[in-house]
């Protein structure tokens, strides 16, 4: 995991007016981004979600915000 990843995910995050799905932080990420796939972004915002930076909203699909 980089954090550097993560980093450019939560900016999205921080901007957003509500909880986003994989895909649409994806499509919200700036070109050259290495992230690459909705599933990649998903497994980011897994990992720090364990950790209790990001709370997941287990919809169909999931949805991701920045714990608050």
């Amino acid at each position: 995991m980089n954090a550097r990843e993560y980093e450019r995910i939560r900016g999205v995050l921080a901007k957003a007016d509500e909880p986003l799905t994989a895909r649409e932080i994806l499509a919200l990420l700036e070109d050259g981004e290495k992230l690459d796939s909705p599933h990649r972004v998903a497994t980011v915002l897994g990992r720090w979600a364990d950790r209790g930076e990001v709370d997941v909203i287990a919809d169909r699909p999931y949805r991701y915000q920045l714990n608050t």
